[in-house]
């Protein structure tokens, strides 16, 4: 629990304006793994080769699910309800000079064929076999798949400590 800055002792002190709007200092953002009916993963390569989930940073007013149900659309064109998002667990990764939180997500329920919708970042989206998923990934993607799929050692270790994010009982679905 924090304490107030103002003093209740001394009415006439104000807070500190720092203190009022703190500067943000961390980027949140979320990985998407989707799977396929036949239990492949989509992945989208960059301009520089690697590959990443789908994903991106949470917007004002949403929660992981949401985003992660907005950020797949606009990248890849496919559908999902957030109902059909199970958050895995969150990561945090401050060894880049900027603390990075990034919720692990996964779906199997998206719907559509996909397409490069932002072809400034992304030359194609393949599906990879869990066995077959190439090593050359981003470093939160990789910390997104081993976080669901810890079984899956060929991957780059990421650099991000993993914290498992509880399940409502409304989500407990299978994924």
């Amino acid at each position: 629990m924090t304490t107030p800055d103002r003093n209740d002792e001394d009415p006439g002190r104000q807070e500190r304006p720092e203190r009022v709007t703190p500067r943000p200092n961390a980027v949140v953002g979320v990985g998407l793994v989707v799977v396929g009916p036949d239990g492949r993963v989509l992945l989208g390569q960059a301009h520089d080769g690697r590959w990443e989930l789908p994903g991106g940073k949470v917007d004002p007013g949403e929660d992981f699910e949401r985003a992660a149900a907005r950020e797949l659309a606009e990248e890849t064109d496919l559908r999902v309800s957030p109902e059909g998002i199970r958050v895995l667990s969150v990561q945090i990764d401050a060894k880049a000079g900027t603390t990075r939180l990034t919720a692990a997500a996964v779906t199997t329920t998206a719907e559509g064929v996909p397409a490069v919708t932002e072809p400034h970042k992304i030359v194609r989206w393949e599906w990879f076999a869990p066995a077959e998923i190439p090593a050359a990934l981003y470093s939160p993607s990789a910390a997104v798949l081993r976080a669901w799929r810890p079984d899956l050692t060929t991957l780059p270790r990421p650099t991000s400590a993993t914290y498992a994010y509880p399940t409502a009982p409304s989500r407990n679905q299978p994924l």
